[in-house]
């Protein structure tokens, strides 16, 4: 018996070359030559210098007869001050290409000062999506992490240094052209960071699986990212030098930031932002913490589509499929020792009006409106009510 699928309308984007594999650094070089790059700047970090892997990717050009410049003061979760600095840095280098090295933060202030270097004024004025008018510089990317996707994503997300709010910031013209996942790069990551981008990533393909911009594609990236990373997710935290289990990781993430540039998000980023604005909370604690609490908000209208993701990763209960799926989430918060409750990240008593002033900053989150089920202030206030404690 045969039958036909009806597929919506959708029209699905990827612009961003893969390349991976252990070892897969030593193929900079090749690809900096074939985008047109000979003097490049390279944004890392302080941690990563500290480690090493700064200088082999410095090494790997200079010897290939590329000059680099590297700029290591990127911090975490980049400010509208930290695009500046780098931007003042980089002006007079007289750079034709850009190479972010390190976790989200790198990649985001690099795809920020893109911005500045080549279209001018402040990243407040890329705020949204396609402000950018001219030409950017390429740009190529070596995350070091597993967690945010901005490898795979044409958003700078950052912060403005005043609010603390973030802004995302899009353009197609920022997309790297090419990413480089080398899963040794990653086995230097201490066990908080491997855990709190790990969480990240699989919030990604959660979220982007159900939101309301999803489609055929963008589902098959964010279904094989979240089998991935929940099978690895375990294994990385257990065995740290396991390789595959590592790259797993690493791949997960891409797929699951290759799926958000097609269908957003959703709530449990919404109301992670503000957790971070007003308590400095890591992002993948905050948005871990809220997830379980949106999925059971959300499977009133999308449990068939948790029941796929709770089945691919083999769990299951007698409860619904947005329960299980959020208990097993919580279970591997549980294991890599993240919290779970809004009390655990507050430095301050959490008030009746801290979860109204928490609700109404998270109306205001541009990720909300992705949301399967409809958000308002009054929806956000229950959400975090159910995480206070």
């Amino acid at each position: 018996m045969s039958g036909t699928v009806s597929l919506p309308a959708f029209d699905f984007h990827q612009r961003t070359r893969l390349v991976y594999g252990p070892g897969s650094l030593q193929q900079l070089p090749e690809l900096v030559r074939e985008y047109g790059g000979s003097t490049v700047l390279l944004v890392t970090d302080a941690g990563l210098q500290r480690v090493g892997h700064g200088e082999r990717a410095e090494r790997v050009l200079k010897d290939a007869g590329v000059t680099c410049h590297v700029y290591d003061r990127v911090e975490e979760n980049p400010d509208s001050s930290h695009v500046d600095a780098l931007t003042q840095f980089a002006r007079p280098l007289g750079i034709d290409m850009l190479i972010g090295l390190g976790g989200g933060s790198s990649l985001d202030c690099a795809k920020g000062a893109n911005f500045l270097l080549t279209n001018g004024g402040r990243i407040h004025d890329y705020k949204g999506i396609g402000r950018a008018a001219k030409p950017m510089l390429p740009m190529l990317a070596i995350p070091t992490t597993s967690g945010t996707g901005s490898e795979a994503q044409s958003f700078a997300v950052i912060a403005d240094a005043e609010t603390h709010l973030k802004m995302a910031c899009g353009d197609v013209k920022a997309a790297c052209l090419a990413a480089i996942l080398d899963p040794e790069l990653t086995l230097t990551m201490p066990r908080g960071v491997t855990a709190a981008t790990g969480i990240d990533a699989m919030t990604h393909a959660i979220e982007s699986y159900v939101s309301t911009k999803r489609n055929s594609i963008s589902q098959m990236f964010a279904h094989r990212a979240w089998q991935l990373l929940s099978h690895s997710f375990g294994t990385v935290l257990e065995q740290p030098d396991h390789l595959d289990a590592r790259g797993g990781m690493q791949v997960g993430a891409f797929l699951a930031g290759a799926a958000i540039e097609n269908s957003m998000l959703g709530a449990a980023h919404a109301t992670a932002n503000p957790l971070t604005a007003r308590f400095g909370t890591t992002h993948g604690h905050a948005v871990g913490l809220m997830l379980p609490h949106v999925i059971r908000w959300n499977a009133a209208d999308v449990d068939n589509l948790y029941a796929d993701l709770a089945a691919v990763s083999g769990w299951s209960s007698a409860g619904t499929a947005g329960d299980t799926l959020a208990a097993g989430f919580t279970e591997l918060l549980l294991k890599a020792g993240m919290p779970t409750t809004v009390a655990e990240v507050s430095a301050e008593s959490v008030t009746d009006q801290v979860i109204r002033e928490l609700a109404e900053d998270a109306a205001q989150q541009w990720t909300g409106t992705f949301n399967p089920r409809k958000m308002d202030t009054e929806s956000f206030l229950q959400l975090y009510t159910n995480a206070r404690s």
